[in-house]
């Protein structure tokens, strides 16, 4: 039930349709409400504060007439510049990034609002008599109307300034970034040194593990799809519930063949029917990846932009150094955190769940990659890699990360004698590596 609410949430929050719809459902609300408030305070009003529209109903319809069709106008204008947003970050930074844009709440809302004041003009236009015997004037409405128009030419004075700021390759970048380092503090909430865990870590006897290898079967997908959810806490209470053992075989971010395995469940004879349809919910499969778990998906995306800027048509070295900053800053955070065991036991000290999750050198080795191969005729881009790896090196407290960095480094530099041709440039990068070397040769 999570994972389906996951998926949902995820649609909505990626959707142009779910805040403009609330918002113009309450707007139809308010203007009942402000019609039927009317017809009691309208005339108290005008006559203690004076400060009500009172134009007759012709007045009434004419800018009610107004404001409304301004609203649906600026709407579509609007909705064309977001069009033309989404056009451009496709084509000049990538498509995987348009789900960041869809993303953005401030689009949503200003959308909302130009519909909002729309649809609460036309309902209470349509209130409007003007019938001589049975004259009425929705004074406060009316007025109310007016100061949603006031309120919808800021949004719309805003919405511009967003725009503007919001294609901006930094400020793309350092959205990317945050979601990035969100992302790990989510998922990677404790830091070394801060305490030992309640839970136990240790690996299960290796006996156990042949055997659970040799009996296990496999519970294949029932779709194709990237895996974007998995729900570890009722993954959890279906194996104590039928007394399971199981082992993860796709992450979050992973594509998933129909029919390939999700998990193995040991002991296999255990194996039916119900667990599973029990089990087949708690896996979210859908067409793209999404942040939620999948921690190697910001990173690419920020590399992609790296990528995109050190391509020989665009050949933008400062966008693609923006981004390595970025990811020296997620970097920075990972290398400071404790990496989980991949055993989970259940409250009885019963092994039930073995979930291998990201670690340092594979979130690395995804962060610095490609930039090292699309950048090694760089010099800027190389200097700046092996900068990035120097400031990492100053958090990383494990060997084995301290190996990775030390190993990207020696690579960086191996890619540097080839790529550039100046000994000057040469020399820079050398100088550096070895300062990798030095603070990866320190004692943790």
């Amino acid at each position: 039930m999570r994972g389906q609410l996951f998926k949902f949430w995820d649609r909505v929050r990626s959707s142009f349709w779910f805040i403009p719809t609330v918002m113009a459902g309450v707007a139809v609300a308010l203007a009942f409400v402000s019609v039927t408030v009317d017809t009691s305070v309208t005339h108290w009003l005008v006559l203690e504060l004076g400060w009500t529209f009172t134009g007759g109903a012709e007045g009434a319809s004419a800018v009610l007439g107004i404001v409304a069709g301004s609203m649906i106008a600026i709407a579509g204008v609007v909705f064309s510049m977001t069009l033309v947003t989404l056009s451009l970050a496709s084509s000049q930074l990538g498509p995987r990034l348009l789900r960041s844009f869809m993303r953005d709440s401030t689009t949503q809302v200003v959308l909302g609002t130009f519909i909002a004041t729309f649809l609460y003009c036309l309902i209470v236009l349509r209130t409007i008599r003007r019938v001589e015997e049975v004259t009425f004037v929705p004074h406060l409405s009316v007025t109310l109307g007016v100061l949603l128009a006031v309120v919808s030419v800021g949004v719309f004075i805003y919405f511009i300034h967003h725009v503007s700021v919001s294609i901006q390759a930094n400020e793309i970048a350092a959205r990317i970034g945050k979601e990035l380092i969100e992302g790990i503090d989510r998922l990677f909430p404790e830091k070394i040194g801060r305490g030992a865990s309640e839970i136990l870590v240790e690996p299960p006897d290796p006996g156990f593990l042949e055997v659970f290898d040799r009996e296990a079967r496999p519970i294949g997908a029932y779709a194709d799809g990237y895996l974007q959810f998995i729900d570890a806490e009722a993954l959890l209470a279906l194996a104590v519930e039928e007394d399971l053992v199981l082992r993860l075989e796709q992450r979050p971010g992973n594509y998933v063949v129909a029919s390939c395995p999700l998990a193995l469940i040991w002991p296999g004879s255990r194996v039916t029917d119900r667990v599973t349809e029990q089990l087949h919910p708690l896996f979210v499969l859908a067409h793209q990846r999404t942040s939620g778990q999948d921690l190697e998906f910001g990173v690419n995306q920020l590399v992609e932009i790296a990528v995109r800027a050190l391509s020989p048509g665009t050949n933008d070295p400062f966008t693609a150094i923006t981004c390595l900053d970025h990811l020296g800053s997620g970097l920075c955070r990972l290398a400071s955190r404790d990496m989980p065991s991949p055993y989970r036991y259940d409250g009885q000290n019963q092994l039930r769940v073995i979930a291998p999750a990201d670690t340092f050198p594979k979130i690395m080795d995804a962060a610095f990659n490609q930039i090292r191969q699309y950048g090694r005729s760089s010099a800027a881009v190389t200097i700046r890699l092996l900068e990035t790896i120097i400031v990492v090196a100053g958090f990383a407290h494990r060997a084995e990360d301290r190996a990775t960095l030390l190993q990207h480094a020696e690579m960086i530099a191996r890619g540097a004698r080839e790529g550039l041709p100046e000994d000057q440039d040469r020399q820079a990068v050398d100088e550096r590596c070895q300062a990798v070397r030095k603070l990866c040769s320190k004692p943790a």
